[in-house]
């Protein structure tokens, strides 16, 4: 992990009040209003998830943009399809070949419903026997019947292997990464940074998507690296920051997201915000990138003269509760005890 760094901070004086600077590579930098509401938002989004788990009923929170909106959860391992793929990941054969097939095959179409398509079709899921048209026909069988196979959740761009639909080229680069020895070379690396820099190499894994199957690899066994290790910043969480940020443009973003991870207890008694953590656990980089991307739609409603990157000026998805929570599973090695959330 990277050393902290020591950053100058200050209180600044507006005509709207006190706000948190901190001074980085000689620039002072002011946090707009929009920084507020980052942790509003952080704060908010944790006393719903602690709430429904308690069981609690609705609602949730006083604050009417998380009410009535979708968020995802401060912490990324918390969000429903995450903790689907960690009891992924933990349930099956944990031979690193296994693992990687198993995270590979569930992230790319990033959606429970097909993964349990492929479990009713195949039963227990493990790389020797996986058939690129075999799996392939189970997905054919699911879009005949106007089902889906992929999540609106990230966009997916598709392989070029040459198959004429997107869901067999998925599975061509499944197929290629399992040649290519990728779990011996994760088996060899010694940062994060260098699994990213791996998984980049694949075709059609831009920044955005190989970071987070960096961080969806690092859940595993396969590798065991801090959160804190490296991040990379998405283009939501870009115009997120230049909300919270409007004069830190040329300031690395790592380096922005990395100063909310090592400050946010200062941040948080500064702006008097009672933030129930993830039972212990502080926010990660990879946390704080995600909020930074929640909170550039949040701020469309709170903040709308506040203009990110892009045009975007509405948040799309209304919230809807899905019934109680059950109880959540997370890496074991990270060694949480959710002891006050009844089981499931």
């Amino acid at each position: 992990m990277p050393e902290s760094r020591r950053y100058a901070r200050s209180l600044a004086f507006r005509e709207d009040g006190f706000v948190w600077t901190t001074r980085v590579e000689g620039q002072c930098i002011v946090g707009s209003e929009v920084l507020r509401s980052y942790w509003t938002l952080a704060a908010e989004r944790q006393r719903v998830y602690h709430a429904r788990l308690r069981g609690e009923p609705a609602p949730w929170t006083d604050d009417p943009v998380v009410a009535q909106y979708r968020f995802t959860n401060a912490y990324r391992a918390a969000d429903r399809v995450s903790q689907d793929l960690i009891r992924v990941i933990y349930r099956g054969s944990q031979r690193p070949r296994d693992l990687l097939f198993r995270i590979l095959l569930f992230r790319f179409f990033n959606k429970p419903q097909t993964w349990w398509a492929f479990e009713e079709a195949r039963g227990e899921l493990i790389a020797r026997e996986f058939d690129v048209d075999q799996y392939a026909a189970i997905l054919d069988d699911r879009l005949a019947r106007g089902e889906r196979v992929y999540s609106a959740a990230y966009i997916m761009p598709p392989p070029p292997f040459g198959e004429r639909r997107k869901h067999r080229n998925h599975l061509r680069l499944i197929e290629h990464m399992l040649a290519s020895g990728l779990e011996r070379d994760l088996a060899a690396a010694t940062s994060l940074e260098e699994v990213f820099a791996r998984l980049i190499l694949f075709p059609s894994l831009g920044p955005f998507l190989a970071y987070q199957l960096t961080i969806d690899l690092n859940y595993s066994t396969l590798i065991d690296f801090d959160e804190n290790d490296f991040v990379v910043a998405g283009s939501g969480a870009l115009s997120g920051l230049t909300k919270c940020f409007p004069d830190a443009r040329d300031i690395d973003p790592a380096v922005l997201i990395r100063i909310m991870v090592e400050t946010q207890e200062e941040q948080l008694n500064f702006y008097r915000i009672d933030f129930r953590n993830l039972f212990g656990r502080p926010l990660k980089l990879i946390d704080c990138q995600n909020l930074f991307c929640e909170t550039d739609k949040y701020a469309r409603v709170v903040h709308p003269d506040r203009r990110g990157i892009g045009n975007r000026t509405r948040i799309k998805q209304q919230f809807a509760s899905n019934g109680r929570l059950v109880a959540p599973f997370f890496p074991p090695k990270w060694g949480l005890a959710p002891c006050d959330v009844p089981d499931a």
